[in-house]
Parts: structure tokens; C-alpha cells; sequence
């Protein structure tokens, strides 16, 4: 290392390996809401931003979706963005169960048009990263969605 090195040859090379590392998984959010509409919206907001989906209509498919992620080394969904109010497995129980599962540290956001303080009480001892009525603010969610995915 000479004198107008700025950096050692350990750290060079450690700079090249992070800079060259081709199979880095561009991370998702994962949508899921039994109301299409609520679920495209949703989903196009964020791909205005660049930020990649996947969509689920429901709390299995979702689980579905997570248990096949879980399979593979690398998985894709960065974070979980999801209604309360759905059909058999609903917001509460499907967060439950991502807890219970190997992605417990997934983050996760709610999205509810209906919801009262038990839910969002419920939702908090969840250690959700924040829960959002609807009509939801774009600029908000979106602020919230690249902290957690570590976007700049």
C-alpha cells in the first residue's frame, strides 16, 4: 500500500467482492389483500418507485408464497404489506403465523380500512412496523417500504 492509497489491498478486495456479487436477490414486497383493486393500487404505487411485488388474495396464498421462499437460499420478500380484514386466515392470524415461521423477522405493514384500537393493539404486540388506514397516504407508505427494504 503506498501513500495515495486510500485504501488497503484487503480492503479492495473485500470491495470488489460486495461490488461483483451477481446473485444478490433484488428484494419484493409481498401484497396481500382479498380486495384486488386494493391489492393493484397498492402494487402500483410502489412500481412507480421501482420497487417489485408479488400479490396474494388471501392469507394462505401468502403463507403459501412464504413456505416456497423458505425452501430456496436466497428468498425474495424483503417485506409484507397486509390487510386485516380477509377471509379464513385474516391480518392478525397471518402475522401470527409468519412469527411463528423461519421468516419471523419479516417486516410488516398493515393496511386496514377497518380497524379498531384492539386490532392495532394487537397488531403492535405483533411488532409490526407500522399500521396504516386507508385511504392511505402514497408518500408515507413509500418512505416506510424503502427503509425497511434499505432503499435510498
Amino acid at each position: 500500500m503506498s501513500d495515495h492509497d486510500i485504501l488497503s489491498d484487503a480492503e479492495r478486495e473485500a470491495l470488489s467482492a460486495v461490488m461483483l456479487e451477481p446473485d444478490l436477490p433484488l428484494q419484493r414486497v409481498l401484497i396481500v389483500d382479498d380486495d384486488k383493486d386494493a391489492r393493484e393500487l397498492l402494487s402500483e404505487i410502489l412500481a412507480l418507485d421501482g420497487i417489485r411485488c408479488r400479490t396474494a388474495a388471501s392469507g394462505e396464498a401468502a403463507l403459501n408464497i412464504l413456505v416456497a421462499e423458505a425452501e430456496i437460499k436466497k428468498p425474495t420478500i424483503g417485506l409484507l404489506i397486509t390487510d386485516l380484514r380477509m377471509g379464513h386466515v385474516d391480518g392478525l392470524e397471518l402475522i401470527r403465523q409468519v412469527r411463528e415461521s423461519v421468516r419471523a423477522a419479516l417486516p410488516i405493514i398493515i393496511v386496514s380500512g377497518d380497524a379498531d384500537v384492539k386490532d392495532a393493539i394487537a397488531a403492535m404486540h405483533l411488532s409490526v412496523v407500522d399500521f396504516l388506514l386507508k385511504p392511505i397516504d402514497a408518500s408515507h407508505l413509500l418512505t416506510l417500504v424503502k427503509r425497511e427494504l434499505g432503499i435510498k
